[in-house]
């Protein structure tokens, strides 16, 4: 990428004031980009835990399961299962981290209310509703987690692109500019003291 300018104050300006603002800006973008990485980190430790205890109570889930079958069969169990309704009791919106919208999921309460009667069930019946619905909670949130880590991702990869851009491109661009325009005008002003001082002497002499 080669950029002419014209060895003038104004332009000597004007890539000061571009370098100035591309440092800036990469300091902005570095300082962003760790915030975010740091904010992913945080809910990729998070995701491990949720994921250990949705594999910890499915294990428990399914035991009670197996107790519930065991003690009023399996077709009784299955009927019961039928009674569920659908689950549209999920509420998404958004948060913000360094301009990267990130997905908030919550439940409305009361929606795990089991739908059978209890005077014909069992206690193991209710524990497998129970821990079942504590796994699909966990699940909402571990989806929440790895859509959230996602796009955290994708930014931060995006940022640092522009951030290399800045750093390796932009900057050494224009602080070369500001050198060789420098350098330049400082060549004029001593090219044109020497001719003042040569036209004085020839003044001197004459007179």
């Amino acid at each position: 990428m080669g950029i002419a300018m014209t060895p003038t104050k104004g332009n000597l300006m004007a890539a000061k004031n571009t370098l100035r603002l591309s440092k800036q800006g990469y300091e902005m973008l570095d300082r962003k980009r760790n915030i975010l990485i740091r904010e992913m980190m945080l809910l990729i430790e998070k995701a491990k835990d949720v994921e250990a205890r949705i594999e910890t109570t499915f294990a428990e889930a399914y035991r009670a399961l197996a107790g519930a079958n065991i003690m009023m069969g399996v077709s009784s169990v299955s009927h019961y299962a039928h009674t569920a309704v659908i689950d549209d009791g999920i509420k998404i919106s958004l948060r913000s981290v360094m301009g990267v919208e990130l997905p908030v999921v919550k439940k409305k309460s009361g929606v795990d209310r089991p739908m059978y009667s209890f005077y014909a069930t069992t206690s193991a019946l209710d524990e497998a509703t129970m821990k079942f619905s504590e796994v699909k909670t966990l699940s909402l949130e571990l989806a929440e987690i790895e859509n959230a880590v996602y796009r955290l991702a994708m930014n931060i990869k995006k940022t640092q692109k522009r951030a290399n851009a800045l750093e390796n491109i932009t900057i050494p661009l224009y602080e070369r500019l500001t050198k060789e325009i420098s350098s330049a005008l400082e060549e004029k002003e001593r090219e044109e003291h020497t001719r003042l001082k040569v036209i004085k002497k020839q003044k001197e002499a004459d007179e």
